[in-house]
C-alpha cells in the first residue's frame, strides 16, 4: 500500500466535500475548489471525494463499481489536464433505457461511450499484472457515462475533477454481456449518434492504449486508501472519444462493434 500525499488537514477536507455536496444538491456549480486551494494533491481531492462517497454509504447506497475518466488523449486535451482521474460508482447512479434523466437536477451534463467491464472476481490488494487482469473479468458490456461537472464551467484541474468523484454522476450498461476470450478489447470501434446525426466515431484503444490498462492503473491507484475493487463491480476505463455535451429533448445511442448498443433520453 503506497504512502498518501495529502497537505490539507481533516477540517479543510469535511469543509471541501461540504461545498461539493451543496452543489450538487442545489445544482448550482461553485469555483474551482483549487482557486483556494491551489496546493491540493490528487490524494487531498480523493480524500474529499471520499467523505461524500461515505455519507451516501450511510444514507443507504451501496458501492457498483467505479470509473477512470480523463483517459484518452482527446479528454486530457479537452479539460486540460496531463493523467487520469477516478472515482465510485454507486446503486443511486445507475440509470436505465426506460426512463429519462431529468436534467433540470444536473449542473452541466455530459455523455461518455466507454467498454465496460464487469469483474468476477476481486482484485487482491495489491493488484495484479496485465498479463493476469483478464482472468478477473467476467463481462465486456456496453455503457454510456453520464458526466457533470459541480464545478463551473467545467473549469477543474485534475485536483478538482478527483474531488468532484471524477465528475461522474450516473452510469448505464446495455444487456449485452461479452467473454473477456470472445472479443479484442483494444480495437473495438465506437459510434455516437445524438437525436438524428451521427456525431463522433472512436476506437476503445485511444483508452491508454487498452482500456484493460486504466483497469490496471486504477487498482494501484486507489489501494493506498484502502478501496478495493470487488466480484460484480462495474468498471468504467474511460470513454474512446470526446464528452458531447446533452439538453433537454436529446437522445443518445452508443454503438459498439461486438457489444451492442446502449441508449439514454435527456428531459
Amino acid at each position: 500500500m503506497s504512502e498518501q500525499n495529502l497537505t490539507l488537514d481533516e477540517a479543510q477536507i469535511t469543509d471541501l466535500a461540504q461545498s461539493l455536496w451543496d452543489a450538487e444538491t442545489r445544482a448550482e456549480p461553485i469555483a474551482p475548489l483549487t482557486d483556494t486551494h491551489p496546493g491540493m494533491t490528487p490524494d487531498d481531492a480523493f480524500a474529499v471525494a471520499l467523505v461524500n462517497i461515505r455519507r451516501r454509504i450511510d444514507a443507504g447506497a451501496k458501492v457498483t463499481g467505479h470509473k477512470v475518466g480523463l483517459a484518452s488523449e482527446a479528454m486530457q486535451k479537452m479539460m486540460g489536464v496531463g493523467e487520469p482521474d477516478y472515482g465510485h460508482l454507486l446503486d443511486v447512479m445507475e440509470y436505465s433505457e426506460s426512463v429519462p434523466v431529468d436534467t433540470s437536477k444536473l449542473c452541466r451534463p455530459r455523455v461518455e461511450l466507454e467498454v465496460a467491464f464487469i469483474l468476477g472476481k476481486d482484485i487482491p490488494a495489491e493488484g495484479v499484472s496485465d498479463e493476469e487482469l483478464p482472468e478477473y473479468i467476467e463481462w465486456v458490456v456496453p455503457s454510456i457515462e453520464l458526466i457533470d461537472s459541480r464545478i463551473a464551467d467545467w473549469k477543474i484541474t485534475l485536483a478538482d475533477t478527483i474531488a468532484d468523484n471524477a465528475s461522474s454522476c450516473g452510469y448505464i450498461v446495455g444487456e449485452q454481456r461479452v467473454s473477456m476470450s470472445d472479443i479484442d478489447v483494444a480495437s473495438i470501434r465506437v459510434d455516437m449518434h445524438k437525436n438524428s446525426e451521427h456525431v463522433a466515431t472512436g476506437s476503445s484503444d485511444a483508452v491508454l492504449g487498452n482500456p484493460l490498462n486504466a483497469v490496471s492503473w486504477l487498482a494501484r491507484k486507489v489501494s493506498s486508501f484502502g478501496v478495493r475493487l470487488r466480484a460484480g463491480d462495474v468498471l468504467l476505463p474511460g470513454t474512446a472519444i470526446r464528452a458531447e455535451d446533452v439538453a433537454p429533448g436529446d437522445h443518445v445511442r452508443a454503438e459498439f462493434e461486438g457489444l451492442g448498443s446502449v441508449t439514454l433520453d435527456f428531459v
